[in-house]
């Protein structure tokens, strides 16, 4: 009986991790898988290569293969311990070396190595923009899907950081089987004037000192569209306005927060430092005042 080496057929050292395993064989299968493969002899390659990473994908396989399979060597003969392999054999997929080590796969039968592809997670970023109205995406599909190419990725309006679009039937393909799905998950890109926390959005909206002193209607942006703000006399830097439903859209919608910044105006020209001259001495304004009375 020919003996195999599994660890050289996946061209992986025999301590490799399980991580880099894995790699090794998902790099393989898609080199050789019939449907795409234009190597000569794909077929034959992608078993052979299904049945390495079979044996040594779980643990307990790989430590008898580990422990026996070198006795296949040399012309060695191996005899299984009592009870190996039970509860299967005879399967056209694997070698005799295999049947004989593990049984056959452990009942697996048919034109196939594994019933179930595997989920693939994935990140997308999206603009605050697409988050809000909702957006429709081409993305590429991920290595090892049942086809190549583009998918189309519709982004529900609302969506908020952190959540998962499932994509299903599009994550890695099994070997005959149903393929896996695909998680994609949502990151939302930061902007150029808005922020996000939650699904309420905030906004500095700058505004002269005069407005806040006297109060003033002013036009303010949303990503619905511009509103009149109306400010309070008297207004203070930092002071939040609410726009209630503004914010992320939902059944829970987030609000919109306008937080006025006070701007003052430079004092770069002889007419505006008269102006500020004369409203230093007519004014009877300390902005300090009330720090000085408690120290």
């Amino acid at each position: 009986m020919e003996y195999k080496d599994y660890y050289k057929i996946l061209g992986v050292p025999r301590d490799v991790s399980a991580e880099d395993l894995k790699k090794a064989y998902r790099k393989l299968a898609r080199k050789y898988h019939p449907d795409v493969s234009k190597e000569p002899n794909a077929e034959s390659k992608f078993k052979e290569v299904g049945e390495a990473y079979e044996a040594l994908k779980d643990p307990e396989k790989r430590a008898q293969y580990d422990q026996f399979g070198s006795g296949f060597q040399n012309g060695q003969s191996f005899t299984p311990p009592p009870g190996w392999g039970q509860g299967g054999g005879g399967q056209g997929n694997f070698s005799s070396f295999f049947e004989s080590m593990f049984g056959g796969g452990g009942g697996m039968g048919g034109d196939r190595f594994f019933s179930q592809g595997e989920d693939v997670n994935a990140k997308i970023t999206i603009s605050l923009n697409d988050a809000f109205h909702g957006a429709k995406k081409e993305i590429r599909r991920p290595s090892g899907s049942k086809q190549s190419g583009t998918i189309s990725v519709k982004v529900p309006a609302g969506i908020t950081s952190g959540k998962k679009i499932r994509l299903a039937g599009q994550g890695t393909a099994g070997m005959g089987g149903q393929a896996g799905d695909l998680f994609l998950e949502i990151a939302i890109a930061p902007h150029a004037h808005y922020r996000l926390e939650g699904k309420d959005i905030f906004l500095d909206l700058p505004i002269a000192p005069w407005e806040a002193a006297l109060g003033a209607k002013v036009t303010v942006p949303t990503l619905a569209g511009k509103i009149n703000l109306t400010i309070p006399a008297g207004a203070k830097s930092g002071q939040k306005m609410r726009l209630k439903g503004r914010g992320l859209p939902g059944t829970d919608a987030g609000d919109q927060f306008v937080v006025l910044q006070i701007m003052v105006p430079p004092a770069d020209n002889d007419k505006a430092k008269k102006l500020y001259q004369k409203m230093a001495e007519e004014l009877s304004f300390n902005p300090r005042e009330t720090i000085e009375k408690a120290l």
